[in-house]
């Protein structure tokens, strides 16, 4: 039943001084000639004016309509002025919604009470209530809508980011301050909690803070010998500032240490700031400052600084050393929404080349398994209503071999869509003359290339080259008896170039042999450019190939065929630009020299020598048809593509006087049993011999090509699911390190710091999908990755062998819902050896997580152990303790 009651002050006893009331019937009998009487009565007067004017109402408590429902019955006592609600009672006043088992509203002193219902399966239907956002639970309580205090006992709320609170009684001061007695802190959402901190006192501000007195930790209700005189919670959505508590552990070449302890600065809603700390005992220590930054519909990105000194043994022994590292990552991006003409991204990652390497603290193995870092910060923008767009890019790139660095800052862009000037009104192309297309290219760069140990100085920009170049294009379609498609083309391009060689002879230079005398090269700053053209014509067809079965599911195997030959030709413009110097004392005895070479030019030299070359290439596909199981089913017939490419690609050079043919090109690839396996091969051939010095000599071979070199990849990905039926979500999903058809078999990167315990798994609420196992004939869910490749070389000099021959395999076992095993290693085939292998072993606590990562050999040999609370607010509830690797720096 429901009901709408408003109460008034009529309907309520006023406390405090009485009103006087006059009857009627208790007035004196007044003649019709007493009127005299009356007026010269001043008692009287001035009692009936009391009554009369004397208009005082009570301020009215209750002000708004009171809704109430109830399942079985609502009782009414006019005596008491109750309200009795029984059975799923509910009650909404403002902003308040209460919900239990019985509630009593007792409009005479202001006040509810809700309880539960206790019967035969226990007690039940216990209070909810809820009042601005808050939502608590409890046994039983009282509320007074006038004080708008409350008693609470056995009160159960959840504030946010994810605390629970569990108390035995506790005290409602006003919306903004609760007192509780014998309290329970936890995260862990179970009838009977994980864990919790027990509290006698403590005050609770909702969505601020709760300030607890003598604290004790308890896990599984035994009682731990960690205590703490006082606790602080800050809770909210907000970020709070505060400490970072370290990690302890030992090492034998460091001896003892603390790790990632530091202080956690909320500088405001958009941006924050960890500063984190490493101390060994031998004297090591490490730095390292992260920061996230996010603006909504705008932009987000992250900055990482870290700078490490590594030292080994003691100062005065003989195998002292000591390396200092450092390195910047530094990731941006751009919200499409917030500008769709123009975008601004970075992907930094610059440092020590030994970084990844020697750290002590990080682990990261893409980094640490490649010999690379590579940087890009760029900016494009396209100008609405014109064919133009702009992109402005500075790159880096580092080989942590060599330490030799290559950045461009920046390199300039300016792109012209293909134009149509000659196209008719409306855009229309009917004719070869409409078709003509052009399009324009410029490009500017200022390239630095140095090394490590001059990074960041000024020696990094002695050496450095900048230019231009200019690129346009005029291209058009014809078709040719239907079949053919003919393309001419018209090729310009410009260089510009800031600096060119100067070559001179110098007589007093000292040649290697100790003689004097020899060509020195300077690099003479100032504007030189040169210019060429080519022109092309291509040919090109589609042939198709089709082979019908009459019997079986294989209804027919089409065969595509793309056959071009293309025409180039383009004249010798090195003999307009070519300088000659001598390279002896004789005056007579000259060599002739480009002054864009010897690496002043960014963009080459002028093409040397007559081109005039006919160009051949073949790509192939192979597709099927096949016909469904069920041969009276609905289902369509399904389409395989047996063969995505197998190209050949060749040159033939008219104008050359020998070696006239290039080495022909081959690619292959396909993708095999429901796309999980990708098989890439690639190889050059090569039609003439080589001399006993590996030089390419005028003189075919004998069995008409040599293979000079040849690869071969292969990646398959499989799971339990392939086997029980199930479609497997993920088979598409390959986001592992390496190229975009490559599965994860390096496995996810070590992080000994408390973020182990924000992995993406843990929900705010510190709760994974619940999982059903099933107790007889349970399946165990497993993925395993596989890469395989191998290459071959043959020089034509020595026999021709394998160089590179490995396999590599990760993946994971699901144990049970809560236990999962994760592993990677590889095999080197060629030298006879495993590589890089780690295993991983996760266990799910509910409210806690469990991580062992361990190497077990290699130079990164290590172990990482942690166990803590998901939750963010108690992440210093945690053990944490690892095995840095023992670092060879020299």
């Amino acid at each position: 039943m429901f009901c709408s009651l408003h109460v008034t002050s009529q309907d309520i006893k006023p406390k405090g001084k009485k009103i006087p009331v006059v009857r009627k019937d208790t007035l004196p009998k007044i003649k019709k000639d007493s009127t005299k009487l009356i007026k010269n009565d001043s008692l009287l007067l001035k009692k009936i004016d009391t009554v009369i004017k004397d208009t005082i109402k009570p301020k009215e408590v209750i002000t708004d309509i009171i809704t109430d429902f109830a399942k079985d019955y609502k009782f009414l006592d006019k005596k008491k002025k109750t309200v009795t609600l029984y059975n799923e009672a509910r009650v909404k006043y403002t902003d308040i919604d209460l919900q239990a088992g019985i509630i009593i509203i007792d409009y005479l002193n202001n006040t509810i009470f809700a309880k539960g219902i206790k019967d035969s399966t226990g007690y039940k239907q216990r209070p909810i209530f809820k009042q601005g956002g808050q939502e608590s639970e409890q046994d039983s309580m009282l509320y007074n809508f006038k004080t708008k205090k409350a008693i609470i006992y056995g009160i159960k709320t959840t504030q946010d980011p994810g605390v629970i609170v569990l108390g035995e009684k506790a005290k409602r001061v006003n919306d903004s301050t609760i007192f509780m007695r014998n309290i329970r802190f936890t995260t862990s959402d179970k009838e009977n909690p994980d864990y919790y901190i027990g509290v006698n006192k403590a005050k609770v501000v909702p969505k601020k803070k709760i300030v607890a007195g003598f604290s004790n930790l308890v896990i599984a209700d035994v009682p731990t010998p960690v205590f703490l005189p006082f606790a602080y919670f800050p809770l909210g959505q907000k970020r709070t500032s505060g400490f970072i508590i370290p990690s302890w552990s030992s090492s034998t070449s460091r001896g003892l240490f603390l790790q990632n302890g530091g202080y956690y600065f909320a500088i405001n809603d958009y941006v924050d700031l960890e500063l984190l700390g490493d101390v060994y005992s031998n004297g090591s220590w490490g730095l390292r400052t992260n920061s996230q930054y996010y603006v909504r519909y705008k932009f987000s990105g992250n900055l990482n600084l870290s700078f490490e000194k590594i030292i080994e043994s003691t100062r005065g022994f003989d195998d002292f050393s000591e390396a200092t590292n450092f390195n910047f990552r530094w990731s941006h991006r751009q919200d499409p929404k917030s500008n769709p003409t123009s975008n601004f991204s970075a992907q930094v990652n610059i440092g020590s080349s030994q970084y990844f390497r020697q750290s002590l603290n990080e682990f990261n193995n893409s980094n640490f398994l490649s010999n690379t870092f590579n940087s890009s910060i760029s900016y494009q923008k396209t100008f609405v209503g014109t064919p133009f767009n702009l992109s402005l890019t500075a790159t880096h790139s580092q080989n942590t071999n060599t330490e030799l660095v290559s950045m461009t800052l920046p390199t300039l862009q300016v792109n012209m869509n293909r134009i149509y000037p000659f196209a008719g009104k409306g855009g229309i192309k009917k004719n070869p003359l409409q078709n003509i297309g052009l399009t324009y290219n410029l490009q500017g760069q200022y390239q630095i290339n140095t090394t490590e140990e001059d990074f960041f100085t000024s020696k990094m920009f002695e050496t450095a080259r900048s230019g231009v170049q200019h690129r346009t294009d005029a291209s058009t379609n014809i078709t040719l008896l239907n079949y053919f498609t003919l393309s001419p083309s018209i090729n310009y391009r410009e260089v510009w170039n800031f600096q060119t060689a100067n070559k001179t002879f110098d007589p007093t230079a000292q040649n290697s042999d100790g003689s004097f005398g020899a060509v020195v090269t300077d690099t003479i700053r100032g504007f030189r450019s040169f210019r060429e053209y080519s022109t092309s014509l291509n040919l090109s067809t589609n042939i198709y190939g089709t082979f019908n079965f009459k019997r079986g599911r294989l209804k027919a195997i089409r065969h595509t065929i793309r056959p071009s030959v293309s025409f180039t030709y383009r004249p010798d413009f090195a003999d307009r630009y070519n300088m000659q110097v001598a390279q002896s004392s004789d005056p007579t005895d000259l060599i002739t020299y480009s002054p864009f070479g010897d690496g002043t030019s960014l963009y080459g030299t002028p093409s040397a020598g007559l081109s005039s070359s006919i160009g051949i290439s073949i790509n192939n596909v192979l597709e099927a048809k096949v016909a469904p199981k069920d041969p009276d089913s609905d289902e369509e017939d399904r389409k395989i593509t047996i063969l995505n490419n197998l190209n050949f690609q060749t040159a033939y050079n008219i104008a050359a006087d020998s070696l006239r043919w290039s080495p022909v090109n081959m690619t292959a690839g396909t993708r095999l049993f429901k796309d999980k396996l990708a098989v890439n091969f690639n190889a050059v051939f090569d039609p003439y011999q080589v001399d006993d010095s590996g030089n390419r000599i005028n003189k075919f071979n004998k069995g008409l090509l040599r293979m000079t070199s040849a690869n071969v990849t292969a990646n398959y990905s499989l799971s339990s699911k392939d086997f029980s039926g199930e479609a497997d979500d993920t088979q598409n999903n390959n986001s592992g390190n390496g190229n975009q058809n490559t599965p994860d078999v390096l496995g996810r990167n070590i992080d000994p710091t408390n973020r182990f315990a924000s992995t993406p798994s843990s929900s705010q609420n510190n709760r994974t999908e619940e999982k059903e196992t099933e107790l007889y004939r349970a399946t165990i869910p497993w993925t395993l990755n596989l890469a395989y490749s191998a290459f071959y070389s043959n020089d034509g000099v020595t026999p021709g062998k394998i160089r590179t021959h490995s396999l590599m395999f990760g993946g994971d076992l699901e144990l049970t819902p809560k236990w999962k095993v994760g592993f990677s290693s590889g095999y080197d085939i060629f030298n006879g050896g495993f590589s890089f292998t780690r295993l991983n072993f996760s266990r799910d606590l509910d409210s806690w997580r469990l991580n062992f990562n361990w190497v077990p050999f290699g130079v990164n040999q290590s172990y990482t152990f942690f166990i803590g609370v998901k939750s963010s607010v108690l992440s210093d509830l945690k053990y944490d303790k690892n095995r840095p690797p023992n670092r060879v720096l020299f």
